[in-house]
């Protein structure tokens, strides 16, 4: 398993990754027309938004990205292919992006979790602060979590 950049020529691609992921909880059509915007990423979004990918065999299985700037930031998207869970991709690519985060500077990142994806966050470390609103479903709210990725804590109020 390789862990690399992504390409700008596969952002189709991981866009209906992406969007095969999210079917996978059991969605339905009209559901994912919905967040089929929020998930889609374009060749510029790539670069910016630090895209990473796990690769086998020439197959992407899964992607991250790493948005915002140091020293806080989120995990703004975090997909594997559904014929793929399981094998221990998400765990090398949440581990591979907290690594990247940490030599990048970032103290800390949030993370707008699929209700689904949940206890797979939480199993790896992250914490439920609160919950935010879907930016693609209206009323819909997600579970948001925090990685700190320092040891040490700023003063009280800062967060």
């Amino acid at each position: 398993m390789d862990v690399r950049p992504a390409r700008r020529s596969e952002a189709g691609a991981l866009t209906e990754l992406a969007l095969d992921s999210k079917a996978h909880w059991g969605y339905d059509a009209a559901f994912l027309a919905s967040c089929r915007e929020e998930l889609t990423l374009h060749p510029a979004d790539i670069d910016r938004r630090r895209t990473t990918v796990a690769e086998e065999a020439g197959r992407v299985l899964g992607f991250t990205t790493l948005d915002g700037a140091p020293p806080e930031g989120a995990l703004g998207m975090m997909f594997v292919a559904p014929d793929a869970l399981g094998r221990g991709i998400g765990r090398l690519l949440f581990e591979h992006t907290m690594a990247e985060a940490r030599r990048l500077g970032f103290a800390r990142l949030t993370i707008d979790a699929d209700p689904n994806a949940e206890p797979f966050y939480l199993a790896m470390g992250a914490v439920r602060i609160g919950a935010t609103p879907s930016g693609s479903i209206p009323g819909r709210e997600l579970p948001l979590l925090e990685v700190v990725l320092t040891s040490r804590r700023p003063p009280a109020g800062r967060w």
